[in-house]
């Protein structure tokens, strides 16, 4: 697989509302994109095909990690080289896609981490501390600092990705990545994007910024102590 091929890799689950402008925005800057519905009970696969995307189905939640790693080997399969990984409700949105191309075609073997710019949108105080905190974990880990360690738009190499061998299947998998990256000599690149952020009584979530941020402590201590040994 000389030549890169890159498609866009979009986990999602219950985002039936919202993936259909999510695909076709992702349609404008790549050529393929695969849905990757990770066992939602609404028509999110459904709309997914009908705005153009190809779909992968997991009969029940398996989380985004799981999602991301079945999205990337079934790319993997038909000799795409690199994955867009997106969010499914609206909060990465296409017109930021170039930044994170710009990055990629600077160098193709990086991973490409797209940092949300904080500005008037601001998060909720509750997850803005579980995104700092989980930053602070994630540095120790990984012997570096990332900014935004908790974004999912990003490029991956699927190849050298798929090879490290990430093992979470939750959102700490987007943790996990940067620590086994850094440690193997994987580069990742970032690059400032802008996302929405809706009000908060249209917000849909499923990062629990409890649990999920204890996910992602429990994931980074071994490497940290190894790390510090």
């Amino acid at each position: 697989m000389s030549a890169r091929r890159l498609a866009a890799l979009i986990p999602c689950l219950d985002v039936a509302d919202t993936i259909a402008g999510v695909v076709r925005g992702a349609r404008e800057h790549v050529e393929h994109v695969l849905v990757v519905d990770d066992g939602s009970a609404d028509r999110t696969a459904e709309v997914a095909r009908e705005a153009g995307a190809d779909v992968l189905r997991h009969e029940s939640n398996r989380g985004k990690g799981a999602a991301l790693r079945s999205g990337m080997t079934r790319l993997h399969a038909q000799e795409f080289t690199h994955a867009l990984s997106l969010d499914g409700d609206g909060q990465h949105l296409a017109a930021e896609i170039p930044a994170l191309l710009t990055e990629h075609q600077a160098d193709p073997a990086a991973i490409v981490l797209g940092a949300r710019i904080r500005d008037e949108q601001e998060v909720a105080g509750i997850r803005r501390f579980g995104n700092d905190f989980a930053n602070w974990w994630v540095a120790l880990a990984a012997g570096r600092e990332f900014r935004d360690t908790q974004s999912g738009f990003r490029i991956y190499p699927i190849e050298a990705t798929l090879g490290l061998a990430v093992r979470a299947d939750h959102y700490e998998f987007e943790s996990e990545v940067l620590i086994l990256a850094a440690r193997r000599g994987v580069s990742v690149r970032t690059c400032d994007v802008r996302v929405y952020y809706p009000p908060p009584d249209e917000l849909v979530s499923h990062y629990d910024p409890w649990i999920d941020t204890i996910r992602i402590i429990r994931t980074v201590v071994p490497f940290a102590a190894r790390l510090r040994r």
